[in-house]
């Protein structure tokens, strides 16, 4: 386990209501124990993209600021000190489990955008759980009554 006093407390956003509570509790986390914080979010290229890029748009400039965009939707007070973002290519569950081998904590929610709606464990939850570097936390989502 890493014990780097510098090693940041790393969380992995998707723009969903599980990752956005995963990314508040993780600023909660990393301030009570003095530790950076870093946002990460992946892009990939779709099958089909790949064989017609349409030119101009940049997907690592998109997800850059979609990630942003979570970061203000998740603190509208501001943006916690310390945090940093990251945007990586690549899947989800790979590039997290290779960013954990620097993190002294992964952060993540129970599930993301996949479209198994009834799995209490998304499949990157999973894969990082059973793969990380680094101890993992899993932050389920309460839905709000309403």
């Amino acid at each position: 386990m890493n014990t780097t006093a510098d090693l940041p407390i790393l969380v992995g956003v998707d723009g969903s209501e599980s990752s956005v509570d995963a990314l508040r509790y993780a600023v909660t986390l990393a301030g009570a124990l003095g530790r950076p914080i870093r946002a990460v979010m992946t892009w990939d290229y779709a099958a089909l993209i790949d064989l017609y890029p349409t030119p101009g748009r940049s997907p690592e400039k998109e997800t850059a600021a979609h990630l942003d965009a979570v970061i203000a939707r998740a603190f509208t007070e501001g943006r916690p000190a310390g945090l940093t973002t990251r945007v990586v290519a690549g899947p989800p569950a790979s590039v997290l489990i290779a960013e954990s081998r620097h993190a002294e904590m992964l952060v993540l929610g129970t599930r993301g955008r996949g479209g198994f709606t009834g799995l209490l464990l998304g499949s990157v939850s999973a894969a990082c759980a059973a793969h990380a570097h680094c101890p993992v936390l899993i932050v389920r989502h309460e839905k709000q009554e309403g």
